[in-house]
């Protein structure tokens, strides 16, 4: 293998039990952080389930920045975004390393953009709520790419592609948000458990979508319907499953886990691709 071209003809011919999972993490309350439950297990089960990676690369739901960042500190700190909580979920840490750089090689793969080495953010709840239930011992680096507000599905499906390699260096991507995500309607009565109509009409659309390799009409959702476009009024919380299906590659299958709704509005519904 004398040329880079060689080498990348070599490492694209590699079977694809080489390439991490990738995840998309339906995470929900903040409460999920600190409690033992069906989907605090789900994700703890699917940790076990797949290679322990070298790092954790994480698109949440709650970092909505102008352009692209990500955290390059040694020590990222743990966010307590959300407000009327018990103090239980303030005083959790999770004081995982991060990995500089790591951080300054994943933004020299992304070409269609500039791509900020932040250090004044963190791990927010969309990340540490769900992976200290799969690392608990915060011993693995974990990295936070932000969602640039500005820009569409499509858009962010193709940066995921970018991010490909860092997947046979054993970097578990990871997006957090929710499928169905408007909290301006939930119902208290179905907290633990039930959906309205509509959202379990937007989520049957996403999961075939999901099942059939249907990205492109997941990138248009817009254009799925009225239940869709109450399922996802704003974007932040969706666009995370661009990044989970821009690293597609073909031959990957997706496989649905914690699939539940709750609360009518939410869906919990996760994603692994491989």
């Amino acid at each position: 293998m004398d040329t880079f071209n060689q080498f990348k003809t070599f490492t694209s011919s590699l079977p694809q039990s080489d390439l991490m999972p990738v995840l998309f993490m339906g995470h929900g309350s903040p409460m999920n952080g600190i409690e033992v439950n069906e989907f605090s297990n789900g994700w703890a089960n699917m940790a076990k389930s797949i290679p322990q990676p070298s790092a954790v690369l994480v698109v949440s739901a709650h970092w909505f920045t102008s352009g692209t960042k990500i955290t390059a500190m040694d020590f990222p700190r743990t966010i307590h975004d959300f407000g009327g909580f018990p103090q239980a979920l303030f005083d959790v840490q999770y004081p995982a390393p991060g990995n500089p750089e790591l951080a300054k090689e994943t933004a020299g793969l992304i070409t269609s953009t500039s791509v900020a080495l932040d250090h004044d953010w963190g791990l927010d709840h969309g990340a540490w709520t769900v992976i200290r239930h799969m690392y608990p011992n915060a011993e693995i680096p974990v990295l936070q790419l932000s969602i640039d507000y500005s820009k569409g599905p499509q858009y962010h499906y193709d940066l995921a592609k970018e991010l490909s390699a860092l997947r046979r260096k054993g970097v578990l991507i990871l997006g957090s948000g929710n499928m169905v995500h408007n909290l301006r309607m939930l119902s208290w009565e179905m907290i633990h458990g039930g959906g309205y109509d509509w959202a379990l009409e937007a989520s049957e659309k996403f999961k075939s979508a999901i099942l059939n390799h249907d990205h492109q009409a997941l990138i248009k959702f817009e254009q799925m319907g009225s239940d869709v476009r109450l399922a996802v009024p704003t974007p932040e919380h969706y666009l995370p499953l661009m990044y989970t299906l821009g690293l597609q590659q073909q031959g990957e299958q997706a496989f649905l886990f914690n699939d539940k709704a709750v609360g009518g509005s939410l869906t919990m519904t996760s994603v692994k691709v491989a």
